[in-house]
C-alpha cells in the first residue's frame, strides 16, 4: 500500500497558521525596524526631554539629591529608576510609579516617566511611556510597547495579556518556520528500480538539487503573482536562520517566567535570580522601599568592593513589584554594555537591604549564559552597530514576508472561486 505524502497536510497547516500569525508579525516586524533606533529617534524628536545645557555658573546637582525633591514636591509617586551620572547637556530622566496610601492602594499616574534640569531640578517634561499616542513625545514608545504587548490593556488581576499572546504568536512562527522550509523541499527521489540504467541515481539526485536551487531564486518578468510567491519562498529560505533567531528570542523573551525558565531548568542548571524566586505584587499594590537609596547604594558599593568589581555604580532602580532595589555597575555611559547583555547589577531587598543575588554578563552555568544572550541577539545588540542594522532589516523582511504570504493566498482563493462550477439557472 503506497504510503500518503505529508505535503497536503503541511500546506494546509502553513497556510492557516501563516495566516492567524501574519497580521501580528506584519506590526512586530515593522515596529522593530523602528525600535532598533528607538534612544535616537526618541532623542531627536524630544529634544526638550532630553537636552537640558547648562548656563555659565550654573552646576549640575546629585541626582540622588534631585530624586527626593521630587518625592517631596509630588508625595504620590516614588523615584523607580535613578541614573547616577549625567551626560553633559543632558537632562535627568527619572522612572516613577505610584505610591500606595495608607490603605495599600496606588492610584494611577498620568505619566511614569519625568525629565528634571540638572542644576535647578525644574521639571522639563513628563509622559506616560508606552501610552496609546502618536505624539511625538508619545510615538517611540507606543511603537515599543506595540512591538511585544499590542497594547493589550490589563484585566482580571494582570497587565501581561498581550506579552502572552505574543508569546504564543512566536511559538506558532516557530513551528510554522518548519512547516515552510519542508515546503520548499522537491518530492523525494524514487527508488531505484532492477531495471535502471547505471548512473540513474546520480542523475536523479542532481535533477533533486537543481529543482531545489530553484527554490533560492526569484524569476524576473514573471508576472506579480509568481513574483510575489518567489519573494515569499526564496526570501524566507535566505534569512531562514535569522527568521528562526527572532522566533525563539520573541518566545523566551515573552513566556520567560511561563514557559522558557521552566524548560531551561529543566534541560539544564539555571540560577534563579530575585525575579524568579519571589512572587510579584498584585500591579494595583505597589511595595514602598524602607531602605532609603543612599542606605542602598552604600550597601552595594561595600559588597561590590568585596566582589572585586572595579566599576563605579552607574544607576539605580527599585521594583515596587517585587520590593527589591538593582544597582548596577558600569564605566562610562553604556548601561547596555557586553555587547548587549547588560551590566553588572546588585540585587538588594528593599525592607532590610540584605543581599539578594547578582547578575554578572557571560558569567553563570552554561543556561545562564544562554539566557543572558536572549535579548542582545533578538535586538542585534550582541554585534554592536551592525547588528542592530541587521535586525532593522530583518524587520521590514518579516513584514514582507507576511504581506506576500497574504497576497499569496488571497490570489490562489480568487482563483479557485473562479474554478467553481456555475450554479445551474
Amino acid at each position: 500500500m503506497a504510503r500518503r505524502s505529508p505535503r497536503p497536510l503541511l500546506v494546509v497547516l502553513h497556510r492557516w497558521l501563516g495566516l492567524f500569525i501574519a497580521a501580528f508579525l506584519f506590526v512586530a516586524g515593522l515596529t522593530g525596524a523602528v525600535i532598533s533606533w528607538d534612544h535616537e529617534l526618541d532623542e531627536w524628536l524630544n529634544p526638550r526631554l532630553f537636552e537640558a545645557p547648562l548656563a555659565a555658573g550654573e552646576t549640575a546637582r546629585s541626582p540622588l539629591v534631585l530624586a527626593a525633591e521630587l518625592e517631596q514636591q509630588r508625595p504620590g509617586l516614588q523615584v523607580t529608576y535613578l541614573p547616577l551620572r549625567l551626560e553633559p547637556g543632558h537632562s535627568l530622566g527619572l522612572g516613577v510609579a505610584p505610591r500606595p496610601g495608607a490603605d495599600g492602594q496606588a492610584l494611577p499616574l498620568a505619566y511614569n516617566q519625568v525629565a528634571l534640569h540638572p542644576a535647578s531640578g525644574e521639571v522639563l517634561g513628563q509622559r506616560l511611556w508606552g501610552e496609546v499616542s502618536l505624539s511625538r513625545e508619545n510615538l517611540l514608545p507606543f511603537l515599543y510597547k506595540l512591538h511585544y504587548s499590542l497594547h493589550v490593556p490589563a484585566f482580571a488581576g494582570s497587565d501581561r495579556w498581550g506579552i502572552w499572546f505574543m508569546g504564543i504568536v512566536a511559538l506558532v512562527w516557530l513551528a510554522d518556520g518548519f512547516i515552510a522550509v519542508a515546503l520548499t523541499l522537491p518530492a523525494g527521489r524514487r527508488k531505484g528500480r532492477l531495471d535502471a540504467p547505471v548512473g540513474a541515481g546520480q542523475a536523479e539526485r542532481r535533477s533533486w538539487w537543481a529543482r531545489w536551487s530553484a527554490s533560492w531564486k526569484v524569476r524576473r518578468g514573471a508576472g506579480a503573482y509568481k513574483f510575489n510567491f518567489d519573494l515569499h519562498r526564496a526570501g524566507g529560505l535566505w534569512v531562514w536562520v535569522l527568521l528562526f533567531l527572532l522566533a525563539f528570542t520573541s518566545f523566551s523573551l515573552n513566556l520567560y517566567r511561563e514557559v522558557f525558565q521552566p524548560l531551561m531548568a529543566s534541560v539544564s542548571e539555571v540560577t534563579p535570580g530575585p525575579f524568579e524566586s519571589r512572587m510579584p505584587r498584585p500591579w494595583d499594590r505597589p511595595a514602598v522601599a524602607h531602605l532609603t537609596r543612599e542606605h542602598a547604594l552604600q550597601r552595594a558599593a561595600v559588597l561590590a568592593r568585596e566582589l572585586g568589581w572595579t566599576e563605579g555604580a552607574g544607576s539605580l532602580f527599585y521594583s515596587p513589584a517585587f520590593d527589591l532595589y538593582g544597582v548596577q555597575f558600569f564605566d562610562g555611559s553604556d548601561d547596555h554594555g557586553n555587547g548587549g547583555l547588560g551590566v553588572k547589577t546588585l540585587y538588594l531587598d528593599g525592607g532590610d537591604g540584605r543581599y539578594l543575588g547578582q547578575r554578572v554578563p557571560w558569567q553563570g552555568t552554561a543556561a545562564d549564559v544562554f539566557v543572558q544572550l536572549q535579548f542582545p541577539v533578538h535586538s542585534g545588540r550582541i554585534l554592536g552597530l551592525p547588528g542592530r542594522i541587521l535586525i532593522s532589516l530583518m524587520g521590514l523582511m518579516v513584514a514582507v514576508l507576511s504581506a506576500t504570504g497574504v497576497y499569496i493566498w488571497w490570489k490562489k482563493r480568487r482563483g479557485r472561486r473562479r474554478r467553481l462550477p456555475a450554479a445551474p439557472v
